[in-house]
């Protein structure tokens, strides 16, 4: 009697084991699906009334399309009730057009008005990339910024193909047309075009660090093997200008303009919209719950990392 009672204890327990890996799949799978569609995006904030600083926040793995961000800033530079901008970034990098977007449209805001950027945990590859027009860069002693570099991968599964049985014939025009395709082997002449590529894009990140920081290339050069930079770090090599936290950005930023606190805003130049069940708060905290914070930020940052194409700019985990 007891071992048949132990039988279905055993059952029972294996039953409900069951049910929550169950449930851990389902919700695992939804969790995947509704990140890969995308969370709410920025929308530009009326930027009408009276003067004011506006304020940008950039955090996360920089996509490729950064337009919304783009078209703020450029109202934003061409109204005259904006005296100036703050550049929040917390980014390990992104997507290397991303970043070469975002760096131009600073770039043309700070050339009629004053920009400070104040950087987080991190604030690397395109990150730091889209920092450097501004006029005034200030960093925590141990935010991770620099890693300027371009990395391009591109996977070759055709010897897995192989082994499975399946010929992947492709007809180009030429013979770099499908060095790009990963069931086409790489060649070296393949390789070596895609390292032209890469090569001419760090040339490109390496002038805009060169420009914007006041620096020789060659010192640039010196400093851009990938490796990232600890605030303490950056300011000895001229990567950062000071290190603090976002007061100290914003109390450089009145000096240049000349105006004290009082009855002078700072005001965001865009707001975040929610527009999947996904970003609220308290259904993000159930899917927290069942995998763990950790888990759930390592899923996002991978999903926005794989959703980006072409060469990245970006410091690794």
């Amino acid at each position: 009697m007891n071992s048949e009672a132990e039988i279905l204890l055993r059952t029972q327990t294996e039953k409900r084991r069951l049910l929550r890996w169950r449930i851990a799949a389902i919700l695992f799978f939804l969790t995947a699906l509704v990140v890969a569609v995308g969370k709410g995006h920025p929308v530009a904030v009326d930027l009408g009334g009276r003067p004011h600083i506006a304020r940008v926040v950039i955090k996360g793995v920089i996509g490729n399309d950064v337009s919304r961000i783009t078209t703020a800033l450029k109202k934003a530079q061409n109204s005259p009730s904006v005296t100036g901008l703050l550049v929040v970034v917390d980014s390990p990098g992104g997507g290397v057009t991303g970043g070469e977007r975002l760096h131009d449209a600073i770039e043309q805001f700070a050339a009629k008005k004053p920009v400070v950027v104040t950087m987080g945990d991190m604030g690397a590859s395109a990150a730091y990339m889209l920092s450097v027009p501004a006029q005034h860069i200030v960093a925590l002693p141990s935010t991770l910024t620099g890693s300027i570099g371009v990395i391009l991968q591109r996977p070759d599964v055709s010897p897995l193909l192989g082994r499975v049985g399946i010929d992947v014939a492709a007809i180009t025009s030429g013979a770099m047309k499908d060095q790009t395709d990963p069931t086409s082997h790489l060649t070296p002449e393949g390789k070596a075009m895609l390292q032209g590529l890469v090569n001419d894009l760090f040339d490109q990140f390496v002038g805009m660090v060169s420009k914007g920081r006041h620096l020789s290339e060659e010192k640039v050069r010196s400093l851009a093997d990938g490796r990232a930079y600890t605030g303490r770090q950056a300011i000895g090599l001229g990567l950062i200008d000071e290190l603090g936290d976002e007061d100290a950005a914003r109390l450089w930023l009145r000096k240049q303009l000349k105006i004290g606190n009082a009855q002078y805003p700072v005001m965001p130049l865009l707001s975040e919209t929610s527009r999947h069940w996904y970003d609220f708060p308290h259904r993000r905290a159930i899917l927290e719950g069942v995998f763990g914070a950790g888990i759930m930020e390592k899923m996002d940052r991978q999903l926005a990392i794989s959703s980006l194409d072409g060469a990245v700019a970006i410091l690794q985990p």
